[in-house]
């Protein structure tokens, strides 16, 4: 049996049509379903739904044999022992930093200058800061970020932007991409050499579509 850790959303949708190159077809709408295991078209392959920060974990232990994570993710999780054969190219959107329309970001962190931030991704801000010689105050939140800003907690926040949509609603504005963030195959390394040819096929299958 073959593990497929997926999160539902973005990333489980944008996965469907690679896992169809792959010749897989999953039985069930996970958004009709309250099954956390889901079969497919094929008997020897199955898709675990966990939540999006989990699924590099359950590859890495050995709770499924690969999935699909975001690549924020994986730098938060630290991607120990796991094997990250394709970029896949989908779920794209950049980790930016922004803050009120109204605060100099520029003034605020001129190098040896301090800021507070609030984000989910403290790796990520950390590390970016760092090489911009800018000591952060770090304040990890889980909900809206963009609330940060706006009463006050912090002086700016780092998270995901795709459209800009929301930062626009709630005045604020992208001052600094970071970097570019899409999906990532993860492969737990002991089920590549178990199991190798079938994970091989479905990551030539999913570099076919790719390319394609």
């Amino acid at each position: 049996m073959i593990t497929l850790a997926l999160s539902k959303g973005r990333i489980f949708d944008e996965t469907l049509p690679l896992l169809k190159a792959a010749g897989i077809e999953v039985s069930e709408d996970p958004e009709k379903s309250r099954k956390l295991i889901i079969g497919t078209n094929r008997a020897d392959v199955r898709v675990v739904l966990v939540r999006a920060s989990d699924v590099p974990t359950y590859v890495q232990y050995g709770g499924a044999d690969l999935g699909v994570t975001g690549k924020d993710t994986l730098i938060e999780h630290g991607g120990a022992g796991l094997y990250q054969p394709l970029d896949l190219q989908i779920a794209k959107c950049r980790m930016s930093v922004a803050a009120r329309a109204d605060f100099d970001y520029a003034a605020a962190v001129k190098q040896g200058s301090r800021i507070r931030v609030a984000t989910k991704f403290t790796t990520i801000a950390r590390d970016h800061f760092a090489d911009k010689g800018v000591h952060v105050d770090l304040i990890k939140l889980y909900g809206s970020m963009e609330l940060a800003p706006l009463t006050g907690l912090a002086d700016a926040i780092v998270d995901l932007v795709a459209t800009g949509s929301t930062l626009k609603a709630n005045h604020l504005v992208e001052v600094e991409e970071i970097m570019q963030i899409s999906a990532r195959l993860v492969v737990n390394q002991a089920a590549l050499k178990l199991k190798r040819e079938p994970i091989r096929n479905i990551i030539d299958a999913f570099a076919s579509a790719i390319g394609s």
